[in-house]
């Protein structure tokens, strides 16, 4: 049976028709995950600094504040209601509405209620990998918020969230939270092979800690200047030899030839038979290449979930 969809919710997500909200929803965002940033304790290749897919939008998790960590807060953005919320461990938050609010308000508007229930942040209010013209505190010109894309876009987040879980599921080393890294505002789960890399000297330190490890890495971005759609992809680091000569599939999978990135447009995922079986077949063949490439040893990484994990799936067919 032909999996539907629309009726899994899989809406067409064309980034020129909503480009303006998702780079005003980026800098949200972005502002967001520099107040992690700055009061969570460190984690490895910067773990502390994403932000989660939930039920209804995206959220930092609990943040620590006061003395020793005594406190908690949160930032929540409910996608499902263009609206963002800060939630304290002992009944205290306050929220607003997202509707074309401008960036620079948006980043008043959180400072402020932060800072009344007692949270004391500063952040570097340059955006990280994005245009340079605005500061974050000072962007007016970024602040549209379709609701009707901002709900599309949670709906795909929903299902890759899923999908990047039950993946995850099928490994046995270590492997990363499925998290959102707002500089480049992708969705990533990664595998690690346990070996240590050797990195160039004068890497930058973002780079050392990030790739301190040997990783394969998968993820799904709503498309930028450089890939105009919304895509899955995955790439070895570092790149072993031979890692293009492996095969993807399904057959709408490539490799770009500027570098070993693997490619799957969201689009050919979303219109196939079975959307969920085609982005795992991809991720499969990703990582297959990457594996068989770098020399790990895939069986005594492999997983073997129970049979009513297979039987999900089957409900989807």
């Amino acid at each position: 049976m032909r999996e539907n969809p629309m009726a899994w919710g899989l809406p067409p997500l064309p980034l020129d028709d909503w480009e303006e909200t998702k780079e005003t929803l980026h800098r949200y965002c972005q502002i967001a995950g520099k107040v992690r940033m700055e009061l969570s304790p460190f984690k490895n290749h910067w773990w502390h600094v994403t932000l989660y897919v939930t039920a209804r939008g995206l959220s930092t998790g609990p943040i620590p504040y006061g003395p020793y960590g005594s406190a908690t807060f949160e930032i929540y953005f409910d996608l499902l209601e263009n609206k963002l919320a800060v939630t304290t461990g002992d009944k205290g938050g306050f929220s607003f509405a997202l509707d074309d609010l401008p960036v620079a308000e948006f980043y008043r508007r959180l400072f402020d209620g932060l800072r009344s229930l007692g949270v004391e942040a500063t952040i570097n209010t340059r955006p990280f990998e994005l245009d340079g013209e605005y500061a974050l505190d000072k962007d007016t010109f970024h602040r549209a918020l379709e609701q009707e894309y901002v709900r599309r876009y949670h709906r795909v987040l929903l299902w890759v969230d899923g999908v990047f879980k039950t993946f995850a599921g099928r490994f046995s080393g270590k492997t990363s939270p499925v998290q959102l890294f707002w500089h480049s505002f992708d969705l990533a789960v990664t595998r690690f092979s346990g070996k240590q890399v050797s990195l160039p000297e004068g890497t930058d330190p973002v780079t050392r800690e990030a790739y301190s490890h040997e990783v394969i890495s998968f993820g799904f971005w709503p498309g930028d200047a450089g890939v105009r759609e919304p895509a899955f992809y995955s790439y070895t680091a570092p790149e072993p030899e031979g890692l293009t000569e492996h095969p993807l599939s399904p057959g709408a999978a490539s490799w770009l030839p500027e570098g070993g990135l693997a490619l799957l447009p969201y689009e050919e995922a979303r219109n196939s038979a079975s959307p969920t079986r085609t982005l795992l077949e991809f991720m499969e063949s990703a990582y297959g290449a990457g594996a068989k490439s770098a020399g790990w040893d895939i069986e005594a990484l492999r997983t073997h979930p129970p049979a009513r994990e297979a039987a999900k799936l089957d409900q989807h067919d």
